[in-house]
Order: structure tokens, then sequence, then C-alpha cells
């Protein structure tokens, strides 16, 4: 297990927003399907682990529900909480739960356009295997209760490393966002999180981390980010790197990034418009 690197609260990495381009990496986005028209606002994505080639994701409003894909984005299986409400889900992660055999998919209702919100909300049940039914709803989950250490802040993107299982949230709106954490095992009682580290960028509306660890990509609406560690630095530490800048195709509102499973590529997934529903795209690595 990596020892997680604290760094000062608030202190702003040295290097400066301004990233190396580069088109050699991962090939031009091409698009999968369009999802269908219950996904208009789509936000979050994440590949499943129980289900190979399908992915996880949510809307950010409306029905407490959560989406299987296939990659030509089409609806697998639709997951309803019971008893829930959507308030402003704006994220889906895929990691350790209580029971270390399984895995288990959190669903984060972490969104706060004005800034009013005390709590946040994560809920976190047994990764559903797909079968016949098109259609299930979960009554068993767990509902995480996370506090800001500073202040109330809109936020849209988690993540969890997959070797120390720690949960990270990024917030959205500041000028440099923060990066926060709180360790697992998950306590059932209100988490408050713990700053990390400030990063210069804005907007910051999805990531993901590599399956292996090694790799993570954060982006706003215009940009993707990418970093590439080697063994044995933490999460944190990796993002004290200059990331590198990936060609991205602009979507009408893209708040969904996540790799494959075998990282061989990644995915991205907007919300939709009026007149057509949102394309899921995929990057591939370029060998």
């Amino acid at each position: 297990m990596r020892t997680l690197l604290f760094l000062v609260v608030g202190g702003l990495l040295s290097w400066s927003c301004t990233t190396e381009k580069t088109r050699h990496l991962f090939s031009k986005g091409a698009p999968l399907g369009h999802v269908e028209r219950r996904l208009v606002e789509a936000s979050g994505l994440v590949a499943s682990i129980g289900n190979p080639g399908l992915l996880w994701t949510v809307n950010d409003d409306g029905k407490p529900e959560v989406f299987l894909i296939d990659q030509q984005a089409s609806t697998r299986l639709v997951c309803t909480l019971a008893h829930i409400r959507n308030r402003d889900w704006e994220d889906i992660a895929i990691g350790a739960g209580p029971d270390s055999t399984k895995n288990y998919v959190y669903v984060a209702d972490i969104g706060d356009n004005e800034a009013q919100y005390e709590y946040k909300f994560i809920y976190r049940f047994e990764e559903p295997q797909l079968a016949a039914e098109k259609a299930i709803t979960i009554t068993q989950f767990d509902t995480l209760i996370l506090r800001m250490p500073d202040g109330k802040r809109d936020s849209e993107t988690i993540l969890i490393d997959h070797f120390t299982s720690d949960l990270f949230l990024i917030t959205k709106r500041e000028e440099s966002v923060g990066l926060y954490t709180t360790p697992y095992p998950f306590a059932h009682d209100t988490l408050t999180l713990r700053k990390v580290m400030t990063l210069p960028f804005s907007k910051i509306v999805a990531g993901s981390i590599s399956s292996d660890g090694q790799e993570v990509l954060l982006k706003n609406y215009n940009n993707v980010y990418y970093w590439k560690g080697t063994n044995g630095e933490s999460f944190a530490q990796l993002l004290e790197k200059k990331p590198i800048e990936l060609p991205y195709e602009r979507e009408p509102q893209g708040e969904g990034i996540a790799w494959s499973r075998d990282g061989s590529e990644f995915y991205t997934l907007s919300e939709g418009t009026k007149k057509r529903p949102a394309d899921l795209f995929v990057y591939k690595r370029k060998k």
C-alpha cells in the first residue's frame, strides 16, 4: 500500500496551468453512438469491473437512476436507488467497500451550484451483474455523508485510488480548485474531508484513475489533462507533476471521463441538447 503524501493545505503547485500539448499518445476522439433521451443530463462515467466492456453513468438531475451502457452507448441496465433523491448527482466511481472480495459503485451527490448545502452524500452499493432484467431496484446501500473543511463548495469529481481505496474529491468553481480526501475504510459518521492541495485549474468536472493507478485524467469543459506516474508514487505525488494536455473533441457539456479497465483507451460523455442526445466518444491509445 502506498503512503499518501499530504502537501501544505492551500499550497499552490509550482508549475502553472500552461501544459505541454501532444497529439501522439491517443487517437482523435471517435463517436461510438448516442445515449438514450433519459440520459440527457449525463454526468459522470466509470468502466464496470463486473461487466467487462460496459460503463456506468448517471444524470445530474431527475430520477435516482444509475445506467449501465455498452460501447455503442445503448442502455443495458437501469438501477433505481430506493427512497433516495437525486439532488445533484455529479459523478460515479467504482472501488472497494465493506467486503474486500466485492466491487462497489459509488454515486456522488456532490453538486452545489449555489454553495448552499452543508453536506454532500455518496451512495455505495455492491456492483450489480448484468442478467435478464433491464431494470432493478437497489434497496441495500450505504450512505456516506461528507462535509467540506473550509466551507460550502460546488464539486463534480470524485476519484478512488486503486491502491489505497481512499476517496478524493475535487472542487469546481475556484480559480484554482482544491483536492480533498478521506481515508478508507470510511466511517459511518459524517466524514470531514481533508484538503490535500490546490490545483491550478478551474471548472474541473470529471476525472479518472487507471486500473494500475499510474495514469490520471482530469477534464474541464475545454480540456483533458493527463498524468503518468511511476511505481511507488502516491496519487497526490502524481498530481504534483506537470500534466500533458490531450486532444479533445468538444462536447455540448462534457462532464464524464473514464479509462477502460485495460487502459487501452478512455471515454468521454456529455449532457445532450434539446435536439440530440449526446455521443459516447472513445480515444484509443496509439501504439
